[in-house]
């Protein structure tokens, strides 16, 4: 599980020393060093079964370290962290109204009260304001299109967020107008709020125009750096040449 300091001295919001995570009992990933401060925005890229999404639910505390530890700073407590899973038929599907869905992001803050406090409710439509999705909130979700249901999973990450936001593929799926309004939407947030941004993403060359940082790996570690170095490093060119042509097959 993730270890929870309130130590003072601790000032990145999650701490890997060392990590290696499983999936089915076998290690995918390992050799994991890395920090996340408040107002970071890190993209974690790699091939398919590198062991990003495996990575990503290690941070949330919902897969042990089978190898060193994973340790939340300044106070940061798992129901605290925002968290956008890849979207899947079944969510697209689901029949409950834009503001009840919005409002659900608040169920692990809620505690033992059975009803959801007056600060949930203007949680709630703070960010249905802020993601511009207002008008939608009497909606039923699943008439949505992909890119106004992704606005919708993103205002209910963000009622569960105090500090970190972790999305996983968020454009996934969307027409390449929704993907860069979306893109845009999340660096907005970033950037006006100071949540720290960790998105696992496929779609390297939108993603590289708002992340400052890249975490590459292949099981291990593969590069670590900004945004700059990575686009003009070897196995940054490599990738983003693949996800060109992907883009394009």
């Amino acid at each position: 599980m993730c270890i929870s300091l309130d130590d003072g001295a601790i000032m990145a919001l999650i701490i890997c020393q060392n990590v290696g995570l499983a999936y089915d009992g076998a290690l995918v990933i390992q050799g994991i060093n890395l920090e996340v401060y408040r107002g970071d925005y890190l993209c974690i890229a790699g091939e398919n079964g590198s062991g990003k999404s495996t990575l990503m639910k290690g941070m949330l505390g919902l897969l042990p370290p089978q190898q060193g530890r994973i340790i939340l700073g300044e106070g940061l407590k798992p129901n605290e962290i925002g968290y956008l899973p890849q979207h899947t038929a079944a969510q697209r599907d689901f029949p409950a109204g834009v503001y009840e869905v919005v409002l659900s992001g608040r169920q692990g803050r809620r505690g033992i009260r059975p009803f959801y406090s007056k600060q949930d409710k203007a949680v709630a439509e703070e960010n249905l304001s802020r993601l511009g999705i207002g008008d939608l909130r009497n909606h039923c979700y699943r008439e949505l299109s992909g890119g106004q249901q992704q606005r919708v999973l993103l205002a209910r990450a963000l009622c569960a967020a105090q500090k970190l936001l972790l999305l996983d593929e968020p454009t996934a799926g969307l027409d390449p107008l929704a993907a860069t309004d979306l893109y845009r939407l999340i660096e907005r947030v970033n950037r006006e709020t100071g949540i720290a941004v960790v998105m696992i993403s496929h779609d390297m060359k939108r993603a590289l125009t708002y992340a400052r940082r890249i975490l590459h790996v292949q099981g291990t570690p593969l590069f670590l750096g900004s945004a700059e170095a990575y686009a003009q490093s070897p196995l940054g060119k490599q990738f983003l040449g693949n996800d060109q042509e992907e883009s394009h097959g």
